[in-house]
């Protein structure tokens, strides 16, 4: 498909310190690195938080408020 995927700017086990943005349809926090979206569980918009990555995927990544 003409190049290769763009690599995640986050990392498994890694902690980010990132602001909630919005809620996805689920409930979830939605925050960002770098432009890459992050759902973190329990967290609501406006809320500043420090969370470990759990799982990257190709589009987005799942954390956890610490």
């Amino acid at each position: 498909m003409g190049g290769s995927d763009p690599t995640a700017p986050v990392e498994v086990g890694k902690e980010y310190d990132v602001e909630i943005q919005d809620i996805a349809r689920e409930g979830d926090g939605i925050a960002r690195v770098e432009g890459f979206v992050i759902f973190v569980p329990e967290a609501k918009v406006g809320d500043k938080v420090k969370i470990t990555v759990d799982r990257v995927m190709r589009r987005f990544a799942i954390g956890h408020k610490l």
